[in-house]
């Protein structure tokens, strides 16, 4: 593991007592993420910095409640953010068998007892109970989006998607589905100022 990039100081400050967890995942998918198709070759040198800690910053954003993550992949953010709120529970929707299993397997490995892992589409998935929160973190623009998450929140839940520079030209692009899905408060905050190498953007919106 010598290209993986070398811890930054923001990640004690982000995971506080959970830092040893975070460890751990990052070492896990720094491993084993190349050959098992969840990040590309040349992601080690910026692990931390342009996935790990892009996703914690967002942690605070999050209530306690039940916040499902669509689309989560290798569990960016899922599995960050269950590891920096224990205090939230967490439903990571993903379709891909293989990534199902890598899920399942961190979730035992890490012993994170506040999540749960659901093998779906999120435009086919069925939940028991609405969402108190989704995220979502390079899935699609935010017009395609609102139709695969919108419909999983309860009413007055919240949005909070992970984006890039472009998330007002999103917003803009997103009229006629905004308006479809009853959505407000719309807000583009960018995370991490002064702390994180690379800021974070977020649009947070609430659904009727």
């Amino acid at each position: 593991m010598t290209d993986l990039e070398l811890e930054p100081p923001a990640a004690a400050v982000l995971f506080g007592d959970r830092i040893d967890l975070a460890r751990r995942f990052t070492r896990n998918l720094a491993e084993q993420g190349e050959e098992r198709g969840l990040i590309g070759p040349l992601e080690l040198p910026r692990l931390w910095s342009r996935h790990i800690l892009n996703c914690a910053i967002v942690a605070p954003l999050l209530r306690p409640g039940v916040v499902g993550d669509v689309g989560s992949g290798a569990g960016l953010p899922g599995l960050v953010l269950a590891i920096a709120r224990p205090d939230v529970s967490f439903v990571l929707i993903e379709p891909m068998e293989r990534r199902i299993a890598w899920l399942n397997e961190q979730v035992v490995e890490l012993g994170l007892t506040n999540v749960r892992v659901v093998r779906d589409r999120a435009e086919d998935v069925r939940l028991s109970e609405p969402l108190d929160q989704v995220t979502a973190r390079a899935v699609s623009a935010f017009r395609k989006l609102l139709p695969l998450t919108a419909p999983l929140l309860r009413d007055g839940g919240e949005l909070v998607l992970m984006k890039g520079a472009g998330a007002p030209a999103e917003v803009e692009a997103a009229g006629k589905e905004i308006r479809k899905y009853a959505v407000h408060d719309i807000e583009v905050l960018e995370l991490g100022e002064g702390l994180l190498s690379e800021t974070t953007r977020v649009i947070r919106a609430t659904v009727r």
